[in-house]
């Protein structure tokens, strides 16, 4: 049993919403800022619950955080800062002005009101996209050389830096680079790799492959739940200022080895190949994943066979009747 209090932003999102499952599962009280760009039916289940509290409002609010504080709620002892325009096709449909207000400047006013409001441990979700390119073929790991190749990576690196330079502060910043996700939430998303996949063989048949033979790096959305829970819970020296790749060294995959997997399950589907000819998110990278397994003790428990298993059911079960749908989608077209 816990009186911990959490406060999450962005919290009726992809991760958010299962997120706030598992944290309510463990006794912790929750509290969601959101402001329901993507609908609200993923945490409609938590409304009675009593550890649950629900505001809807902008992170690009001035006192957004402090007035989601009620009276009769304690402050949070921490926030998970996951609210933002996510992914490159999202940050190039808005445009650099709106992706830096929404990245960098929110962030910096959430971490000062969470500070302001003397909150203990500020965890932000930030991206393995700001290595970009691997200089020289090896794993990239929280030392390499950020090499952005997107809008969504320049502002995620503007935002790491402003909350690194605060290592010294009473509230203690986490960051965490998340490896592309996978599998199935409360509000899911279809503009990711491995989900995108397995919906375009079952819905159509036939995949079309950008960027072959590129290199990502992949991770279920359950075990990044896992990981950020245990950042939480971490003792506050070991991750202050810390920077941490959340992903495993078995989920470094390239798109030909993703196709091997969907193809597994739905072997009739078509796959044509093309050259890409425009500008976009460009990583080709093997990531390593050394010093959250030393550190925290991380370990995942599902692969991408998991999550294509996971999503195909979801799909042919009709758990998700409309999965085209614009909710399930940052942006509307995604380099695949």
């Amino acid at each position: 049993m816990t009186d911990r209090h959490v406060l999450i932003t962005g919290g009726a999102g992809y991760i958010g919403s299962i997120l706030t499952s598992e944290l309510l599962r463990q006794n912790y009280r929750v509290s969601i800022l959101d402001s329901l760009l993507f609908g609200g039916e993923s945490i409609v289940p938590f409304l009675n619950h009593p550890n649950f509290h629900f505001v809807k409002t902008d992170v690009t609010e001035k006192r957004a955080v402090k007035d989601a504080i009620k009276k009769d709620w304690q402050k949070p002892d921490s926030v998970i800062h996951l609210a933002g325009i996510v992914g490159f096709p999202a940050c190039q449909a808005v445009g650099k002005q709106v992706a830096w207000k929404y990245n960098v400047e929110a962030t910096k006013m959430v971490f000062e009101q969470s500070a302001d409001l003397g909150v203990e441990r500020f965890v932000f979700a930030s991206t393995y996209s700001n290595y970009g390119l691997s200089p020289d073929g090896k794993p990239v790991n929280e030392e390499t050389p950020l090499n952005p190749q997107s809008l969504y990576a320049e502002t995620k690196i503007a935002a790491e830096e402003f909350l690194l330079a605060q290592k010294d502060a009473a509230i203690a910043p986490l960051l965490f680079r998340f490896a592309t996700l996978y599998g199935i939430s409360p509000r899911t998303r279809f503009d990711l790799i491995v989900n995108q996949f397995v919906l375009d063989a079952f819905t159509k048949r036939f995949l079309i492959i950008y960027q072959r033979g590129y290199s990502r790096s992949f991770v279920h959305i359950r075990d990044v739940v896992r990981g950020v829970i245990m950042g939480l819970e971490a003792e506050k020296a070991k991750v202050r200022g810390q920077v941490f790749n959340l992903g495993t060294d078995h989920g470094n995959y390239s798109k030909d080895d993703i196709v091997r997997l969907v193809l597994k399950r739905m072997p009739e589907t078509v796959v044509e190949y093309k050259d890409l000819t425009f500008g976009g998110d460009m990583r080709d990278i093997t990531v390593s994943f050394e010093k959250i397994r030393n550190v925290l003790g991380f370990e995942t428990t599902l692969d991408v066979d998991d999550g294509v298993r996971e999503v195909l059911f979801a799909l042919k079960s009709g758990l998700i009747r409309n999965p085209t749908d614009d909710r399930y989608r940052n942006a509307q077209f995604i380099v695949q």
